[in-house]
């Protein structure tokens, strides 16, 4: 499942004394953002007993439905290293921005195991490490990553982003190997002593690499907007021009090769698309990330109401991201105890047990999320204004 974060991790948006806002920052992100909730509406509305990545069975629309969202997550990680960079530099205290990074990030773990975990489940029977702890996580490193040259963090990143793939993945995961299994695995459950069992779908280590990326990248929103919209520019067409040449080539980047379809040249296009998100591979990371970075390239200038619409849920991500998953949470609660007599979480029951009667539907997916997207405008736009009008210190953790 797709989820989201605050990736302006330090900052607290619009408030006295605060450094400018990048509105291609704000304006990506609520656009990936409002794609986020479409595949949260999936999951709880229109889960399907085949996976939407599997081209032997799924529609090229169920494709699609899933496949978008994949833009969600790096584009998130990768701005929230770019705010830590932005936040540094108003704050010029690198004790204070990393003691700001460790609390921020220890916040969001909790928030992912406490709150997360009972939306997406309706109970804590399993813990859920998705996309908030990948975050939070990672926010706890650059605590003390932070002092290290930016030279040292982009080699850093170089690596963690380029050689991951190189690296075995641990099967099974025991409590003897689950600290490596954190930094870098594919999804695993790991029980717990006196605990509910872990569910752990992000791995720490590559999401890492993606923010140190951001962070490097950092001092280019603050050159003038033609040199900044050249360097993204360029930077977004050489991962896309990457993604291409390893994608053609099957040599290195992804654990899963493109091969021919039996069903036609449509799912032979796209099993080139389709590139592995647990952990995000290389070149996962250089198709979601080329794309993004073509955008922040673009859109600082244009101002239209689609792109104020998009600013006013890119300014409060993580209030955003809370109330999205509530709503869609508990919107299906509600439906389905109507429409069969009980309450059932399509998401986490496995199909044998979904009720009679049930189907699944794109257009009803894509119905409930238009009306969420639409319903959060104006709570977000209210909180938008009252974090700007207030300075209260709880603000900056919402």
């Amino acid at each position: 499942m797709q989820a989201a974060l605050e990736s302006e991790v330090v900052s607290a948006p619009g408030r006295a004394g605060s450094t400018p806002r990048v509105q291609a920052v704000d304006v990506v992100r609520g656009l990936v953002m409002v794609i986020m909730a479409l595949d949260h509406v999936r999951d709880f509305w229109s889960s399907t007993a085949i996976r939407p990545e599997d081209l032997t069975q799924a529609s090229g629309a169920l494709f699609f439905t899933r496949w978008i969202t994949h833009f969600c997550a790096p584009t998130f990680v990768f701005l929230s290293g770019v705010s830590i960079w932005l936040q540094l530099q108003k704050q010029g205290s690198r004790g204070a921005a990393s003691w700001r990074l460790l609390t921020r990030g220890l916040w969001l773990i909790g928030v992912e195991v406490v709150v997360i975990t009972f939306l997406l489940q309706w109970s804590h029977e399993l813990l859920v490490l998705e996309v908030i702890w990948a975050i939070g996580g990672g926010m706890v490193l650059m605590a003390g990553l932070l002092w290290l040259p930016r030279p040292v963090l982009a080699a850093l990143a170089a690596l963690i982003v380029l050689g991951h793939d190189a690296l075995p993945f641990i099967q099974p995961v025991t409590p003897a190997n689950a600290s490596w299994a954190l930094l870098h695995n594919t999804p695993f459950v790991l029980p717990l002593v006196q605990l509910p069992p872990l569910l752990v779908a992000y791995s720490v280590g590559p999401w890492l690499g993606v923010m140190l990326a951001g962070y490097v990248v950092g001092p280019w929103f603050g050159l003038p907007l033609a040199d900044r919209a050249r360097r993204l520019r360029t930077a977004g067409a050489v991962l896309l021009v990457v993604f291409g040449v390893l994608r053609a080539t099957n040599w290195y980047g992804d654990p899963a090769p493109w091969s021919g379809q039996a069903r036609g040249a449509l799912y032979t296009g796209l099993s080139l698309l389709n590139v592995s998100k647990y952990p995000p591979s290389l070149l996962f990371v250089g198709l979601t990330l080329g794309v993004s970075l073509l955008l922040l390239s673009r859109l600082e200038t244009v101002d239209n109401r689609l792109t104020r619409t998009l600013r006013t849920y890119g300014q409060v991500p993580f209030f955003y991201f809370l109330l999205h998953l509530l709503l869609i949470s508990a919107g299906a609660w509600l439906w389905t105890r109507l429409a069969f007599g009980q309450a059932v979480n399509l998401s986490f029951t496995p199909p044998a047990s979904w009720p009679k009667g049930y189907e699944p539907s794109l257009w009803r997916a894509y119905a409930v999320w238009a009306a969420v997207v639409v319903l959060l405008y104006w709570p977000c736009r209210w909180y938008g204004s009252y974090k700007r009008r207030h300075r209260y210190w709880w603000l900056s953790y919402l």
